[in-house]
């Protein structure tokens, strides 16, 4: 039985869960909820890998590059790629948006939408840094966990000799991480099932009728983004055909739509890059957690944009062609502030009404498929992570594998 069962192909498994968890949805309605523990099991146990992966994978890659003028054209090539296509996925949200005839029949009722407080930049900015390193371990602060991990890693280098010891360890725990995260994969699939099954018998599909348009403007444009950006980034730059690196990166692309938290797909995404992808430990280790705290395209970028505009339709509020210059703009940085949760979205577009002068108040009618909506902006930005891994990797030499005339040489 075991073997038949891992004689299927790994995203295979994962697509069958998914489909039978909606079809036990559909036909199970509320009654399907008694999935969702299977669904809590997977994601605490991907939560359990988050923050040790991230620290000793990010630590080992920095000192694996002991060429800090690489690492730092790394850094830098990395970031500038992730703001780009955060650029673009606004503009593409926009362009969407706009174009969608929303009609004037839409009745919704509003749910309650508690206050959230949004913290000036400064505080953001000042709070990348830890107070305690500690605290911010437990506590599973990623972004303070990332700096004090690439500060820890530029330590080790700089220490040279004396530091090896420290070396050793941290790449120990990082294999030690790496066989955890393959034991807790298996698990995929029955979580995938236990989620989806969840989502749709708690949803139901009649109630989100209203909310049709915006969810199909939602998963039109991250498609979009998907297929034209991110598919011709890879096949320009990446030596990949593009049904090859869809092919690809489909597993991941499930746990991410189902989980809906890029964070929570990491160890997935780390699989996909490493072993499919061709992209090497080392560079997988730190373009993904950073990916997954910065590269927001689908919740940052495309989201945003067409909520905007969906909210000012709703209140009869014109929009000028300043206003859709900040939206993007403000959309593009939002991109990179998301963390990379599920729900957080919805905290960032405060920001971006705000800009334009939207009532916020319009956020409640779109509260109720903010689940639903945010399992497809998590595909998006995860598949973001992956299309740049590759696409860097490429570039800069740090695939494990010279596959990259194979890949082009494939049909797209």
């Amino acid at each position: 039985m075991f073997k038949f069962w891992f004689a299927i192909p790994f995203w295979q498994r994962v697509l069958g869960a998914l489909v039978l968890g909606v079809l036990a949805g559909v036909a199970l309605g509320e009654q399907a909820t008694l999935f969702k523990p299977l669904g809590t099991l997977f994601i605490n146990a991907i939560r359990m890998l988050v923050v040790p992966l991230v620290f000793f994978a990010l630590i080992n890659s920095i000192t694996s590059l002991a060429d800090q003028h690489k690492m730092q054209r790394l850094a830098l090539k990395t970031v500038a790629l992730f703001l780009a296509t955060a650029l673009v996925a606004s503009l593409i949200g926009l362009t969407v948006g706009s174009l969608m005839q929303w009609g004037s029949d839409l009745q919704l009722t509003a749910v309650e939408v508690r206050e959230r407080v949004i913290p000036p930049v400064s505080e953001v900015i000042t709070s990348l840094i830890p107070t305690n390193p500690v605290e911010a371990l437990a506590e599973a602060k990623v972004l303070q966990i990332i700096v004090f991990a690439v500060l820890f890693g530029i330590a080790i280098n700089q220490v040279g000799e004396k530091a090896e010891p420290m070396k050793k360890l941290v790449n120990a725990g990082a294999e030690i991480m790496y066989a955890i995260t393959r034991m807790v994969l298996q698990l995929t699939p029955f979580g995938v099932f236990g989620l989806m099954a969840w989502a749709v018998g708690s949803f139901g599909l009649a109630t989100l009728l209203p909310l049709t348009k915006f969810i199909v403007a939602i998963y039109l444009a991250c498609l979009l983004h998907m297929a034209i950006v991110y598919g011709g980034l890879v096949k320009l730059y990446g030596g990949m055909g593009w049904r090859a690196f869809f092919k690809a990166v489909l597993p991941a692309q499930l746990v991410a739509y189902s989980s809906a938290s890029s964070y929570g797909t990491l160890p997935v995404s780390f699989k996909v890059a490493t072993e499919d992808l061709k992209v090497s430990k080392n560079y997988a280790s730190f373009v993904l957690p950073l990916g997954a705290t910065i590269n927001m395209d689908g919740c940052g970028g495309i989201f945003p944009a067409i909520a905007a505009i969906f909210i000012a339709h709703l209140y009869g509020i014109p929009l000028q062609t300043t206003d859709y210059l900040l939206i993007a703009g403000t959309a593009t940085l939002a991109s990179v502030g998301t963390a990379g949760v599920p729900g957080t979205a919805m905290v960032m577009l405060t920001v971006t009404l705000s800009v334009v002068g939207l009532p916020l108040e319009g956020i409640a009618f779109i509260a109720a498929v903010d689940r639903i909506v945010d399992m497809m902006r998590t595909a998006t930005n995860v598949t973001g992570d992956l299309m740049v891994a590759r696409v860097i990797g490429q570039q800069e030499g740090l695939l494990e594998t010279d596959d990259a005339a194979t890949n082009s040489a494939e049909p797209a």
